[in-house]
């Protein structure tokens, strides 16, 4: 599994792009097999994927802070985020 190979934004950095689509669906069945056990929210963790597999090859997340606003009253666009300074 390709998830299981990433532990830093490197990693995420070396997987080709053509694999990107198998690494979403892998994060979509991490996500269901957690959340049906601990219960929680779903559909906008599985809504925000590849925006967020987006955001961590185009910006060093090592550095740059990010905050996403998922919250039920966020823009219908899936959630709006700011960056800011380093975590």
């Amino acid at each position: 599994m390709l998830l299981d190979t990433i532990h830093s934004r490197q990693d995420l950095l070396d997987i080709p792009e053509d694999q990107l689509g198998t690494l979403c669906s892998e994060i979509r069945q991490f996500l269901v097999q957690n959340v049906s056990r601990t219960g929680g929210h779903l559909a906008s963790n599985l809504g925000i994927v590849e925006t967020t597999v987006a955001i961590h090859r185009v910006f060093d997340t090592s550095r740059d802070r990010l905050v996403f606003d998922v919250g039920r009253y966020a823009p219908p666009a899936g959630g709006a985020f700011w960056l800011s300074e380093a975590l």
